[in-house]
């Protein structure tokens, strides 16, 4: 556990970044400092390292104040990730992971046996390890960041807007990439984010500051969005939030989903047209996945991925209502196809659907509560 008690930091101008901050950050969970600029969540998560001390209160590390120790064994003890990577440009990526293993004590050969085998946790192939920072790219930089923060084995864990300097679709490749290790390792970490929607997706706790570095509250996802504390809480979640719930809804076991007619890419138009009736027809791939929507009246020759619509998105049938409403509202046909673990398509919902699992669940809430 990382807490806090009445954690104050003042400037020599007597302005306050950080105000009598009080919270912890449970032990195994991911805890996650968001607010406005100017709040305080840098220098809030640099002040557990002591890269920037407080001027008041005390802040302690599985249970011992950082005021009584070393400044640099307590550095050793916590994994850093920060928004750039940091990564030492002369160094290959293998040394550059190996840094941390090498400062707390391990061989050279130990350091980088252990380093081969966190690149390929965080999704680095084995071909990078003689390759140099300017070698690969934002994202990959990021995960050498990463396994280089994981490469002492550390039981605490701080990230400074980690996922901020890359593309949107990188950002939810390493976003996910990190769920999966947090699940694996379940390490204590505080991050901080200017992303409400990073913060509610990685959180496990979400804490929201206030200008002037005080705590306005500290909850579950699922809690923030059913109950802000009060009007600064719900105007920073934004006015979407109950959309953003549903991310926390999972699909009911007893959803009902409908068949629906498709044709496999390379199939002729004739085909396609006797396929359905419907202006939207759903092409899959040779691995029965959702490939995209057609319209068999416009085909001329075999279906084509150039012929098709790709604005639709799936939904797994394991993952919540956000992403099958998605899944709906972003289809032309505005049918959402639904798949299995593996990919393949099992058949769509509608609107409609969505919204009855969404009563439902509610009916079902509101039944427990009485």
């Amino acid at each position: 556990m990382i807490s806090f008690e009445n954690v104050t930091k003042r400037y020599a101008d007597g302005a306050a970044a950080v105000d009598g901050l009080t919270f912890s950050a449970p032990t195994g969970k991911l805890t996650v400092l968001v607010g406005p600029s100017g709040c305080g969540k840098t220098t809030s998560l640099r002040m557990v390292n002591r890269l920037i001390r407080p001027s008041s209160g005390s802040i302690s590390v599985g249970g011992e104040s950082t005021a009584n120790m070393d400044d640099s064994m307590l550095r050793r003890k916590i994994g850093y990730v920060i928004q750039h990577a940091g990564l030492f440009p002369h160094r290959t990526i293998v040394d550059n992971i190996a840094t941390t293993a090498r400062l707390n004590g391990k061989s050279r050969r130990e350091a980088r046996v252990a380093a081969q085998g966190l690149m390929e946790r965080v999704g680095l192939p084995p071909s990078f390890a003689k390759r140099y920072p300017w070698q690969l790219s934002g994202g990959q930089q990021q995960r050498v960041g990463v396994a280089r923060a994981l490469a002492s084995d550390p039981q605490f864990m701080l990230m400074d807007e980690p996922f901020s300097a890359v593309d949107p679709v990188v950002r939810t490749q390493l976003q996910d990439e990190f769920l999966r290790l947090q699940r694996e390792l379940g390490k204590t970490i505080i991050m901080v984010t200017h992303d409400i929607d990073e913060a509610l997706k990685l959180g496990d706790l979400v804490a929201v500051l206030r200008t002037g570095g005080r705590l306005a509250q500290l909850a579950s996802p699922q809690e923030l969005l059913k109950r802000p504390a009060d009007a600064f809480v719900a105007d920073f979640i934004g006015r979407d939030r109950g959309y953003r719930f549903l991310g926390f809804a999972p699909i009911a076991g007893d959803l009902v989903i409908d068949a629906e007619p498709t044709v496999f890419l390379g199939e002729s138009p004739e085909a396609a047209r006797r396929a359905t009736r419907e202006r939207w027809l759903l092409v899959l791939d040779e691995r029965k996945r959702p490939a995209g929507w057609v319209e068999p009246s416009r085909l001329r020759e075999p279906v084509r991925i150039e012929d098709l619509n790709l604005s639709g998105t799936i939904a797994p049938a394991d993952g919540s209502l956000r992403q099958l409403l998605d899944a709906v509202l972003s289809s032309p046909s505005r049918r959402g196809p639904v798949v299995s673990a593996d990919g393949s398509f099992l058949g769509t919902v509608t609107a409609n659907q969505v919204m009855g699992a969404l009563d439902e669940r509610s009916a079902d809430e509101l039944r427990r509560s009485a």
